[in-house]
């Protein structure tokens, strides 16, 4: 099973599909959901093997604990998503592999 630190918290991390296509991570902690700590913007299409990452607001720290947990690479670029940027990042291959076995969300 794989597990980040993400605000004191071990939590487990699901790999799925956004209905309308992309790779969402899903964080689950003992108590139920943590966090989603990927945001899907339709305008800004992305191969397959990246995602982005939601680290503002209650999600402050995710990428860290995301790339200390060797789960994604931050790539270094930024999309805009209005009044804040999203984290382009690779999805490290073990976790690509992991998304045709999940279900949507």
């Amino acid at each position: 099973m794989n597990t980040v630190n993400f605000m004191g918290e071990v939590c487990t991390v699901e790999v799925k599909e956004y209905a309308a296509g992309g790779v969402c991570l899903q964080l689950w902690c003992e108590d139920g959901p943590m966090a989603t700590a990927t945001v899907r913007v339709p305008d800004y299409p992305l191969d397959p093997k990246y995602i982005l990452i939601k680290d503002w607001a209650e999600n402050k720290g995710v990428l860290k604990a995301l790339v200390d947990a060797g789960i994604v690479r931050d790539t270094g670029r930024v999309v805009p998503t209005g009044y804040v940027e999203a984290n382009v990042c690779k999805l490290l291959q073990r976790y690509s592999n992991q998304r045709e076995k999940q279900q949507e969300v």
